[in-house]
């Protein structure tokens, strides 16, 4: 019997899909690093509050209410890893999964929640597909097709892969991940405290930690433009079944408006520099790839 289980093991080992970082030849490293990664950001965040495990983990662990522009930070600059740094991508998935390890939590009905239970561990990456196809729907010039929306859902596969998604958790194309996903907003997604919550936190944006006290309310009086705007566009790219199980109003101006914000922000972002249009780690490493090319051809020059 022990040697039977250890050869079943050793198979299941050597049959577990490859894990391996992103490189500039994939859409991830193009897209993800875009300032606009931000916009749907927020929507993709409610989606996973409204998740019942991932909800009752973020209501006991995350600083999301005490610390909202710090928690934002590490975790753009965590997805910005995920793409962008190399052999440390996997290093950092590992680090996440094994923070997360003892992130349990028991919710009010009593009921036990692991945040690496296979459901709503995936669930926060499956929110990545949606909040790609969902900018490029609203705040890109350049409409994907479907063969290029297939190429990055495969990619989000591997990121998946990486992450050590169970196998059960991930369709196999963007064809069969669709009907999922709208089964899961039905069916599966409730409002929660925390939903509502992180609503409340995108609309106000709270001074960060390290502003002094006194300079707090001149804080809140120009981030609070900043903070109707953010929430304006999380309820924007919101799903309208979520919209509608949160109580959210969303009228035909305010889609307007968005659709017509999301035409000049398409349009624009592209004018922009590449130090501006992309954030940090995506910059340095873009930069860094195109040194490496450039060291790469005159080594292939080199007279010998």
């Amino acid at each position: 019997m022990t040697a039977a289980l250890a050869q079943t093991d050793h198979e299941t080992r050597a049959t577990r899909p490859e894990r391996r970082p992103f490189g500039p030849d994939s859409r991830m490293w193009q897209d993800t690093g875009l300032i606009t990664f931000s916009l749907t950001a927020g929507s993709a965040f409610l989606l996973q509050t409204m998740e019942p495990t991932i909800a009752a983990v973020v209501d006991e662990h995350s600083t999301f209410r005490t610390d909202a522009m710090g928690r934002a930070a590490r975790s753009i600059a965590s997805v910005m890893m995920w793409i962008y740094g190399g052999e440390e991508a996997l290093a950092e998935a590992d680090r996440l999964r094994t923070m997360h390890a003892t992130l349990n939590s028991t919710d009010a009905h009593g009921v036990k929640h692991r945040a690496l239970a296979s459901g709503p561990w995936a669930w926060v990456l499956h929110t990545a597909v949606f909040a790609f196809t969902e900018g490029n729907r609203y705040f890109s010039s350049e409409k994907l097709t479907e063969a290029e929306i297939e190429a990055y859902y495969q990619e989000v596969v591997q990121l998946m892969r990486n992450f050590s998604v169970a196998p059960k958790e991930i369709p196999a194309t963007y064809a069969e991940w669709l009907p999922w996903f709208e089964d899961q907003l039905e069916n599966h997604l409730v409002p929660t405290n925390v939903a509502y919550d992180y609503l409340k936190t995108a609309r106000t944006l709270a001074p960060p930690k390290q502003i002094p006290a006194p300079l707090r309310p001149v804080w809140r009086a120009a981030a609070r433009p900043v903070g109707r705007l953010q929430y304006f566009f999380t309820v924007g790219t919101t799903p309208e079944v979520i919209r509608e199980k949160l109580g959210l109003e969303w009228t035909d101006n305010d889609e307007r408006t968005l659709r017509a914000l999301g035409r000049l922000i398409g349009h624009t972002v592209p004018l922009l520099p590449e130090r501006v249009r992309y954030f940090p780690i995506a910059y340095e490493a873009r930069r860094l790839e195109r040194d490496r090319a450039r060291l790469r051809k005159m080594i292939d020059l080199r007279p010998v």
